[in-house]
């Protein structure tokens, strides 16, 4: 390893990175790469997909979208390939850190060793047959909130030692101004954005809001991994066909490229985030970042993220309970107000550098 004073080279390795892919892991691994670079750090990001600006992982054969048993078995049968063609990258690069961005889809489970100190990033708890050898293969674990601690520690995890480093923002986009948004407030959409899959709960939402008296924007996006084949088609089409029930407002796929998220929430009078678990919200954040209020769920590390910056409802109210605390926070503009504040000021404690730093002090 470097003298602490010596900048490092940190690869970060998930497999299916591509740029602009809705999903927390992807913006949250190219988050801390750019925070990295902005300290004068070098960073390098590994992925099966052949890309701009990042290293491709020739040998592990699959195609995108696929499911964990395909990639699992795609690993198995060229083990030692892989391994040796990350060898190789190490060795090509000069790396100092290799961060597994997940136990199996960040090949956390493989981590050969090529002397360079291994990380696995945590960002959900796994399967224990892929999060056993990657836990056991890693120098030092971090996860992006204590919620993956937890859930670690009730499956018999021992976590100490493990240390928190919170997703990034990857992007900075102006907040509008008070009376902007108190114009958002009385006549701008609510707005949703949302990666395809059921745990983010889109299709209940939808259903439960057909009567709602507002215009409702919902944008989804297909990422590269899905929990069975096809799952991702098929949960669009649910979201489709309810989205039809909305009285006003769109519903369109094809996600948003990242540096279009804040842009889009900017002009949002509130954002719903309708996820049945997060461990981090990296949707919630974005939206605070442009002093959007939230509204969601108390389910994982939503209520520790956004806090004073929007309406945390009980998971038991059910989606009903989410239009409900998105109307009442509409029709109180003083409330609306300090929650705007208190969102913007918030998602200042997760810039770039910021967890850059956070990252850097666990590693060395």
């Amino acid at each position: 390893m470097p003298s602490s004073a010596e900048p490092l080279t940190v690869a970060f390795v998930l497999v299916s990175h591509a740029t602009d892919s809705p999903a927390g892991m992807e913006r949250a691994t190219a988050a801390l790469a750019h925070g990295l670079r902005q300290l004068g750090h070098r960073a390098l990001i590994i992925t099966a997909i052949k890309g701009v600006d990042t290293v491709q992982l020739t040998s592990l054969n699959v195609i995108f979208p696929c499911d964990d048993l395909e990639l699992r078995h795609a690993i198995s049968s060229r083990r030692q390939d892989i391994a040796d063609e990350l060898c190789e990258l190490y060795r090509e690069h000069q790396v100092d850190v290799a961060v597994y961005v997940d136990a199996l889809w960040g090949l956390g489970r493989l981590a050969p060793a090529c002397g360079v100190r291994s990380v696995l990033a945590m960002h959900v708890v796994g399967h224990d047959e892929d999060l056993a050898p990657a836990v056991s293969r890693a120098d030092l674990v971090i996860a992006p909130s204590r919620t993956v601690f937890d859930h670690a520690h009730q499956r018999g995890y021992d976590t100490t030692g493990w240390h928190v480093v919170p997703n990034a923002l990857l992007h900075e986009h102006a907040s509008p101004s008070y009376s902007w948004r108190e114009a958002l407030r009385r006549h701008g959409p609510i707005r949703v954005l949302a990666r395809l899959g059921p745990e983010k709960n889109v299709r209940a939402l939808l259903d439960a809001g057909r009567s709602v008296d507002r215009t409702v924007d919902v944008v989804v996006g297909k990422a590269g991994f899905e929990q069975s084949e096809g799952a991702q088609t098929a949960e669009l089409r649910r979201c489709r066909d309810s989205a039809a029930h909305l009285t006003l407002g769109t519903f369109r796929d094809g996600g948003l490229r990242w540096d279009q998220v804040q842009p889009w929430f900017c002009q949002a009078a509130l954002v719903i985030v309708p996820s049945l678990r997060e461990t981090f919200g990296l949707v919630a954040l974005e939206a605070m970042s442009v002093g959007a209020p939230v509204v969601a769920f108390d389910v994982g590390n939503l209520s520790a993220l956004i806090g004073a910056g929007g309406a945390v409802v009980p998971r038991s109210s059910g989606e009903h309970g989410l239009w409900r605390a998105a109307e009442g926070l509409l029709e109180d503009p003083v409330r609306y107000a300090d929650l705007s504040r208190a969102a913007y000021y918030r998602s200042r404690d997760y810039l770039p550098t910021t967890v850059a730093t956070t990252f850097v002090k666990a590693v060395r």
